[in-house]
C-alpha cells in the first residue's frame, strides 16, 4: 500500500510517499529512500521518478516501512534546490517518519547518498545508511562555480530563479555536505556503499574512498557492468534487500 501526503519544510511544499506491506508482518524499521540531483537538462523534475514505485517493491518484499520524499524543487514539490534546503528537507522527513515510530535507515542514490551520509552522520536517530553511486568528493562532483549553477538551473529544480543562491554560495553550499568527513561518523552504525563498477559520472574510486574514511567498517558493493543509474538495476535491488534482511 502507497499512501501520498504533503509535508512543509520551510517555504517548500514536499510531496512524501509512504508504503508498507499487506503480505509481511511489519519488521518495525523504516527506510527512507533519497533521489539524486541529474544533470541532463530538465531531468530534475523526474529525479524521484522510479522511487514510489521501488518503495512498494521493497516494502512488499522485506515488510520494512519506505518512505521517499521529493525535495525541493523535484517532481510536485515546491521550492528551489541548495544543498542546505534538501538537507532541510531530509530533516524534515525523518522528523515526520520519526512520529510512527520504528528504527530508520537511509538510502541515497547519486548526490542523495552523498545528502543521507551527512544527515546521518549528525542525526544519531538514524541506525544506518546505504549509498549508491554516492561522489566522495564534491569539489571534482560540482565542478567550476559558474557552470555548476548553470547546471542546477537547467537540471529544472528551480522554482524561482531568484531564489537561487549566487554561484559561489551555491557550490560552497554543495561543498559543505562534506561525504568523507561524514561517512567517519557513521560506523559503528550500518553502512553499505554500492557503486556502478563502470560509472562515468561518478568513479568507482568513490566509493572505496568512502569506504576508507570509515576505516573498512561498512559493506562495499560493486556492481559489475553497472553505471551511474542504478535505481532500476536488478542487482542493486537485490544488494539493498538484503541488506534490509540482514537488519531486521
Amino acid at each position: 500500500m502507497l499512501v501520498h501526503e504533503q509535508l512543509a519544510s520551510g517555504a517548500s511544499l514536499l510531496d512524501l510517499r509512504i508504503a508498507t506491506s499487506s503480505a509481511r508482518p511489519a519488521a518495525g524499521h523504516v527506510l527512507v529512500l533519497v533521489h539524486g540531483l541529474p544533470r541532463a537538462m530538465g531531468m530534475g523534475r523526474q529525479a524521484a521518478g522510479l522511487l514510489p514505485e521501488l518503495a512498494e517493491h521493497l516494502a512488499s518484499e522485506s515488510g520494512w516501512t519506505v518512505a521517499t520524499g521529493t525535495l525541493s524543487g523535484v517532481g510536485g514539490s515546491t521550492g528551489t534546490f541548495s544543498a542546505s534546503q534538501w538537507r532541510r528537507d531530509l530533516g524534515a522527513i525523518i522528523e515526520r517518519i520519526d512520529q510512527d515510530g520504528g528504527r530508520i535507515s537511509l538510502a541515497g542514490f547519486g548526490f542523495g547518498g552523498a545528502l543521507a551520509l551527512a544527515v546521518t552522520g549528525d542525526d544519531e536517530r538514524v541506525r544506518g545508511v546505504a549509498t549508491f553511486a554516492a561522489p566522495a568528493h564534491m569539489e571534482t562532483w560540482c565542478g567550476a562555480a559558474v557552470p555548476f549553477r548553470q547546471w542546477i538551473i537547467g537540471a529544472g529544480v528551480v522554482g524561482d530563479e531568484k531564489d537561487l543562491l549566487p554561484a559561489e554560495e551555491l557550490r560552497n553550499d554543495v561543498l559543505a555536505v562534506d561525504p568523507i568527513g561524514a561517512v567517519a561518523k557513521v560506523p559503528p552504525r550500518r553502512l553499505l556503499i554500492g557503486h556502478g563498477a563502470d560509472d562515468l559520472e561518478v568513479p568507482s574510486s568513490d566509493a572505496r574512498d568512502l569506504l576508507s574514511a570509515a576505516e573498512g567498517r561498512g559493506e562495499l558493493r560493486l556492481i559489475q557492468g553497472a553505471g551511474h543509474q542504478l535505481r532500476a538495476d536488478p542487482r542493486m535491488v537485490a544488494t539493498l534487500l538484503g541488506w534490509l534482511d540482514r537488519h531486521r
